[in-house]
């Protein structure tokens, strides 16, 4: 699996001075966002388009417990099933669960272990620095989509926003796992500011409104 020109680079984390990427404060960002979500947005549209808010929060507990364990390396059900095969079914618990998850994800890739050799994640098998940089990006544009459609503010950090760049930019090379994950890149200015940058090379528009 490639994504990008700097795809499996293990970037030096300024704040914690290791050699690969942070998942913290991508992870925090996403769960600031909670609790201000009500429970008539649920139904909102997202910039997913095959999700609403309720099924966008299905899927950030469902990728957020499948990368836990490919960075634990427990493979099984949460690694090998496609995410793509069936809409996520978000649970009644989902306020306490999906804070504990993301505390998990990020916890489970700060363990220098998680960053060696191969692992699995949704059925497929690649090395274990993309995965772990895949997982801080899923994190990072879908933390952006539920903030959008719920209509808050969003940081995820320049280092993680970085990191989605590095691996989203194109390679100039053809790259169908990429094309089958993100729509076609969206141009957005260099002067642009760096969140809108990543949004743009995963496929979304960075003004994306309710109702477009």
């Amino acid at each position: 699996m490639s994504f990008g020109r700097r795809s499996g680079l293990v970037c030096m984390d300024s704040h914690t001075q290791t050699p690969f990427p942070d998942l913290y404060p991508a992870a925090r960002a996403v769960a600031r966002l909670l609790g201000s979500i009500q429970d008539e947005q649920l139904a909102d549209p997202t910039p997913c388009p095959q999700y609403a808010v309720r099924e966008l929060l299905g899927h950030l507990v469902g990728l957020a417990t499948a990368f836990r364990d490919a960075a634990r390396k427990e493979f099984g059900p949460t690694t090998n099933t496609d995410p793509g095969s069936a809409l996520p079914v978000l649970d009644s618990d989902w306020r306490v669960v999906l804070p504990q998850r993301l505390d998990e994800l990020a916890e489970a890739w700060r363990q220098p272990a998680a960053w060696e050799g191969d692992t699995q994640a949704g059925g497929v098998a690649l090395p274990a620095p993309v995965a772990g940089q895949v997982a801080l990006n899923e994190v990072v544009i879908h933390g952006w989509d539920l903030a959008r459609a719920t209509g808050q503010e969003y940081d995820p950090g320049e280092a993680s926003l970085r990191v989605s760049y590095g691996l989203l930019e194109p390679s100039g090379e053809e790259d169908p796992f990429r094309d089958k994950i993100f729509g076609p890149v969206v141009e957005v200015p260099e002067s642009a500011p760096l969140l809108d940058r990543v949004i743009g090379l995963s496929g979304r528009r960075p003004d994306w409104q309710p109702g477009d």
